[in-house]
């Protein structure tokens, strides 16, 4: 595998996961009362937990798309580009 392949699947994977999140956002904020509904058939959960529950689940999927995707294409361009 080249240090390019790497990189385009780097930059795709991130594209593919800020699509991911974006959605979650927009779900979460204009179908938060369905979305409270449903999972409260599954889990007794107050508004506020619930709300924080997503939030940091939307914080610590942005740090795992920084960390896994950002950092290791920011890495191979320095490469790339002789440092």
């Amino acid at each position: 595998m080249t240090v390019e392949t790497v990189s385009q699947f780097l930059l795709w994977s991130m594209a593919f996961n800020y699509t991911v999140l974006f959605v979650w956002f927009l779900a979460f904020i204009l179908a938060r009362g369905w979305l409270r509904r449903l999972h409260g058939k599954w889990f007794n959960l107050p508004g506020s937990t619930f709300d924080a529950i997503h939030y940091g689940g939307m914080a610590i999927y942005k740090i795992g798309i920084l960390l896994f995707n950002l950092a290791p294409f920011v890495a191979l361009w320095i490469v790339r580009s002789g440092g």
